[in-house]
């Protein structure tokens, strides 16, 4: 894979693109840091969609004007540093209709056969465990989830349906009640620091988002810039819900350019982190 531009921090120079995330892992900032580390990963066009509506209708969609190889190894990257990966009920729907992207299954790709060498290394089990926030408990888990050494949790309010917590149960899910009428952000992730986990990587949506970051609880940002306008009036962008008081705000940690992404056109890698809110 051609090489890509560091453009921040200086000084600008030519990197490799494969091993990006993984030059720098995840594991050191917390050994030096932080107890927990929270990010979460978006590819956006220039005028902010990350998703539209499928051409059939019915859900929305990463756009394929945006969707790249170039990126999707990045995500990859991201993922197998993962100790828990958090989806949505969504996701699992989407994953029973057979569209859902293959985020969960990265190792039966043969281009990402060395990430499998590359966590095995680094002493961790083989897949990442997997939180599904939902407060409809409205989904099916995948047979594949169950298998192996993954713990697969389902995180609810405390009102759940009792019924389909027996039925998620029965699938081989642990559900874990985090809040009153919605999932509490804060309380997910006290309950995962109290279990045990240190990388948490968020791989759904921007209600998700939104719930992360309405309690301050994200650490960091990784942000592909695709060079491309998609416009269109139905479409998702990278966080949705209400306004947050005061603003959220994040600063640039790493900053790179791919001149050969998209045919040429080129995106942009961004890194944020999280600027805490005074007071």
């Amino acid at each position: 894979m051609e090489n890509i531009i560091q453009l921040y921090p200086g000084p600008t120079q030519e990197v490799p693109i494969k091993n990006l995330y993984l030059s720098t892992p995840l594991h050191e900032i917390i050994l030096k840091e932080k107890e927990i580390l929270v990010y979460s990963n978006f590819i956006t066009s220039l005028d902010g969609r990350i998703a539209v509506t499928y051409p059939a209708g019915g859900g929305m969609t990463i756009p394929r004007e945006i969707a790249n190889p170039r990126d999707w190894r990045l995500v990859q990257e991201l993922t197998v540093q993962a100790d828990l990966v958090i989806t949505s009920g969504r996701y699992l729907r989407e994953v029973a209709e057979g569209h859902g992207q293959k985020i969960l299954r990265v190792y039966e790709d043969p281009p990402f056969a060395d990430l499998k060498d590359w966590r095995e290394m680094s002493g961790m089990k083989l897949w990442p465990d997997l939180a599904i926030i939902s407060n409809s408990l409205d989904f099916p888990i995948p047979e594949f989830l169950t298998h192996g050494d993954r713990a697969v949790m389902i995180v609810t309010t405390n009102h759940a349906d009792p019924r389909r917590v027996k039925a998620l149960e029965s699938q081989g899910g642990k559900v874990i009640l985090a809040g009153e009428d919605h999932v509490s952000g804060k309380e997910l992730v006290k309950r995962l620091t109290g279990l045990g986990y240190q990388r948490v990587y968020s791989l759904t949506g921007p209600k998700v988002l939104h719930l992360l970051l309405e309690a301050d609880v994200l650490d960091r940002l990784y942000l592909t810039i695709a060079n491309r306008i998609l416009g269109g009036e139905s479409f998702s962008s990278i966080v949705e819900g209400g306004l947050f008081q005061p603003s959220r705000g994040f600063r640039l940690r790493t900053l790179y350019y791919d001149p050969h992404g998209l045919d040429g056109l080129g995106q942009l890698f961004a890194c944020y982190d999280r600027a805490r809110i005074s007071g």
